[in-house]
């Protein structure tokens, strides 16, 4: 990996658990033994690392009490990481489950962000040596009515202007459940926005990388090649996207506009 100048990374959570006094929020755990363990992942060659926070929308959610807690996790864990040589990323992730439209995502999404800046300072971390991995700011998956790229694109900017520090360099999105398409599309719209966007906005997607890769190898040994050509294309999709030039030349390859929901996800 290193001959080929890849940097590997680790995530360090150890999953989410119920917050107590809540209804049904979560926070994460993984605290306890941190430094101890990204001392030893540095050693063995990890340069990043990433935790996740999960917060859901509901009627009355996210609750300050689960804000809070997801936030100052965050920055406690991203602190960690850096006093032992790793690039925190810093995940707090508003689950897209629900039937709230954009408009409830962007000011979830806001009060959130300000939240884990504020923690993150609070706690001294270096905002230049860190990531902020998102959702996007998008309709709950059960929301009647959905949303064009451009105004995904619109909603996803304003939130990150208005609580994301400049310092910050980069904005690696996940996917959240969005199909490969829908993940690249939001992401080129994102780039082809006019206006203030001091970071670089790009990604880090699980599921929407892994789609038509996964169904064009099949578990057998004699699909490796067509896997490696599907995952190729979708990663040029994506990389043409973080500079609002893709052409949509990459939506033809198996599974790639399947959604890819699933609620409460973990991992």
């Amino acid at each position: 990996m290193k001959e080929a100048k890849v940097l590997p990374g680790i995530k360090v959570d150890k999953g989410t658990v119920e917050l107590a006094g809540t209804n049904g929020e979560t926070t994460t755990i993984g605290l306890d033994g941190l430094g101890d363990r990204c001392k030893k992942y540095y050693e063995a060659g990890a340069r990043f690392a990433k935790w996740r926070a999960v917060l859901k929308i509901g009627a009355n959610e996210p609750s300050e009490l689960a804000i809070h807690e997801n936030a100052y996790g965050l920055a406690r864990y991203a602190v960690i990481c850096q006093e032992n040589g790793l690039v925190p990323i810093v995940e707090p992730e508003i689950l897209v489950d629900g039937s709230h439209d954009i408009e409830k995502c962007a000011y979830v999404t806001e009060r959130v962000l300000a939240a884990c800046y504020k923690a993150l300072s609070d706690h001294h971390v270096i905002l230049e040596g860190t990531l902020l991995k998102p959702n996007m700011v998008t309709p709950g998956s059960d929301c009647s009515s959905r949303a064009k790229p451009d105004v995904i694109a619109e909603h996803t900017v304003r939130a990150l202007q208005r609580t994301v520090p400049a310092a910050v360099p980069a904005v690696v999105f996940l996917s959240g459940g969005q199909s490969e398409e829908e993940a690249t599309v939001n992401l080129n719209a994102i780039n082809q926005l006019k206006g203030k966007k001091p970071w670089s906005l790009t990604f880090s997607y699980g599921r929407a990388l892994q789609q038509s890769t996964l169904k064009a190898w099949g578990g057998k040994e004699e699909n490796v090649e067509k896997a490696q050509k599907a995952f190729l294309a979708r990663a040029k999709a994506n990389s043409e996207a973080t500079i609002g030039g893709y052409k949509g030349d990459a939506q033809l390859g198996e599974g790639a506009s399947e959604s890819l929901h699933v609620k409460d996800y973990k991992y």
